[in-house]
């Protein structure tokens, strides 16, 4: 037995759950979310919470145990209290701006970039070198703050580009002209 997998799920009163065979819903004040159960994973509703519990003791059945569970929890605290992530830009010159869902970015590149957010995911620039995203879903959440990362991704030798807050870049020693 997943030792994850086993824990019972509690649910705040404001949040709604809904169980069928093959999915999950999840609706709360933040948004509703929704997880397609795979082949050998069960979910129930039961007197201490949801319980999720597989058919059989198959390899990838222990696999998806405990991870449908942490899916299902991190849906959870999405619906209630929301994920966020925070992206910081170093480099001279380099800046962010946010328009509605569009996200420019000027990065040192001969033309500035331009990054459509999508519908689920809540965007904001506090300062020209900070980008702040929310969202319930946290999944989509790291995909998208990957996706702007991975426009610039912070390079060894001075750091500039983008990284997530608090990110430690590893930094190389550049070249050295003695003779």
């Amino acid at each position: 037995m997943s030792r994850i997998g086993k824990i019972p799920l509690v649910a705040p009163k404001e949040v709604k759950i809904s169980i069928t065979p093959t999915t999950v819903n999840v609706e709360g004040q933040k948004g509703k979310l929704s997880l397609a159960l795979p082949l050998g994973i069960k979910v129930e509703q039961g007197d201490k919470g949801v319980i999720v519990s597989r058919v059989n003791d198959t390899k990838q059945n222990k696999a998806n145990h405990g991870t449908i569970r942490a899916l299902l929890k991190n849906m959870i605290i999405g619906v209630t209290k929301g994920h966020a992530k925070d992206l910081e830009i170093q480099g001279i010159g380099f800046r962010a701006q946010v328009t509605g869902q569009k996200l420019g970015l000027s990065l040192g590149f001969s033309h500035p970039v331009e990054f459509i957010v999508p519908a689920g995911v809540k965007i904001s620039s506090p300062k020209p070198t900070e980008i702040k995203l929310e969202s319930a879903d946290n999944i989509l959440l790291g995909q998208i703050a990957a996706k702007i990362r991975g426009i610039k991704p912070p390079e060894p030798y001075k750091g500039k580009g983008i990284r997530y807050a608090g990110e430690i870049v590893k930094r190389k020693q550049g070249k050295s002209t003695t003779k």
